[in-house]
């Protein structure tokens, strides 16, 4: 296992720094944008080339570019819900999304404004259809810049550190280990768990909170010009 997984980890040491860090920015720009995101798994991207981080520079110049991706294609979301999103929304793609997945973002929006607009960035399908879905509410952009700023920054940090952390364990290890590529799997393993973990609880407040009655059809978003 050993000798795989360190032609694995050379072989994305290997490619320039500079490239593998703007196409890991390119990457996430169209991860959260377009809904590419719904078939193209952005935390991947970001944790195969995090093994390749050598130094400081290079973590810091991945975060710096997987946030600035991020907020590329959240943008370009935010703007084609502004002036497309009803059209997307009936097109092919997104009547092949769901009706209720739709609702689902809209309602979450609609319960929980900017809060919602942060959590989406931790949750599948919502964290490529609330942008899109902010477009086409009241919510205006500086204030959608303001939530996801922090939501992408915090992502980012995350999984270009349990990438990094965990390449760099195995590095060490593994000239004197021979279950070393095991290490390597069981702090991805575990650093993903908890990612699932989180995820099972923060849709599960997103369900109760959308299951608050009360309002009606009366929309309770805190994001009103």
């Amino acid at each position: 296992m050993n000798d795989i997984l360190t032609w694995i980890l050379d072989l994305v040491q290997n490619v320039d720094p500079v490239v593998r860090t703007l196409l890991a920015g390119v990457g996430m720009l169209l991860e959260t944008s377009v809904l590419v995101g719904l078939v193209m798994p952005g935390d991947t991207v970001v944790i195969v080339a995090s093994t390749g981080i050598t130094n400081w520079v290079e973590y810091l110049a991945l975060i710096v570019s997987v946030v600035v991706g991020s907020l590329a294609g959240e943008s370009i979301g935010f703007a084609l819900g502004r002036f497309f999103g009803p059209r997307i929304r009936g097109s092919r793609l997104g009547q092949r999304i769901g009706y209720e997945n739709w609702m689902r973002a809209e309602n979450y929006l609609d319960r929980r404004g900017g809060i919602a607009v942060f959590v989406s960035r931790f949750l599948p399908i919502l964290h490529s259809l609330i942008p899109l879905t902010v477009g086409m509410s009241t919510m205006r952009y500086r204030k959608f810049l303001a939530w996801t700023v922090p939501a992408c920054t915090v992502w980012a940090i995350g999984y270009a550190s349990v990438g990094w952390a965990a390449a760099g364990t195995y590095r060490e290890l593994s000239g004197q280990l021979h279950y070393a590529g095991y290490v390597f799997v069981a702090i991805i393993a575990i650093f993903l768990l908890a990612v699932l973990l989180i995820r099972t609880l923060l849709e599960r407040s997103q369900r109760r909170h959308m299951e608050i009655p009360g309002d009606g059809d009366a929309t309770t978003r805190e994001d009103l010009p």
